[in-house]
């Protein structure tokens, strides 16, 4: 079985490139320049190796029979073509990927739609340099000061307060 004639890279360099983030741009041309540079050395050969003029070697060497053993052992070479043992295993890790990939743009439309509701949340409230303590307490219920039902030590910062507990710190030992 003979290789197959490559004839123009099968890559779609312009999709590629669309995908290619901005820090990785050189690494992106060196790759591309190589693989055009290495198909341009392939296409500078002719697709089939010349043909040998053995009338001509027969012509020019004087041992008997020789040329004829070298036709007769070139014409019986055959170079094989390696096996494919590998693009089951290709196929299945880009099934894998793929899956991974749509479980990824689910989770991030997921997330794109939670962020579209709190920016219209934040849309729809008063400017901060016209919102008084009562309007912030009304949006913000979670972080706003409430000396009554949660009362803080100023500077009303979670690490002041009296039961904070440092996350990262070691925990106390037992003496």
């Amino acid at each position: 079985m003979a290789a197959k004639r490559i004839s123009k890279s099968a890559i779609d360099w312009a999709q590629l490139s669309e995908r290619v983030p901005p820090h990785q741009r050189p690494q992106f041309l060196a790759f591309k320049a190589r693989s055009d540079g290495y198909l341009r050395r392939v296409l500078a050969y002719p697709e089939t190796a010349p043909a040998i003029d053995w009338a001509f070697y027969k012509a020019k060497v004087p041992v008997a029979g020789m040329v004829d053993e070298f036709q007769k052992q070139y014409g019986a070479l055959s170079i094989p073509y390696p096996p494919d043992t590998v693009s089951s295993q290709i196929d299945s890790q880009e099934k894998e990927i793929k899956s991974d990939i749509e479980k990824f743009k689910n989770d991030s439309n997921a997330r794109i739609a939670e962020y579209k509701k709190q920016l219209a949340h934040l849309a729809s409230l008063i400017p901060y340099d016209q919102m008084t303590m009562e309007d912030y307490r009304d949006a913000f219920p979670d972080t706003a000061l409430d000396p009554i039902n949660r009362p803080t030590f100023w500077p009303h910062t979670p690490e002041e307060q009296i039961d904070y507990v440092d996350k990262d710190a070691p925990p106390p030992s037992g003496h």
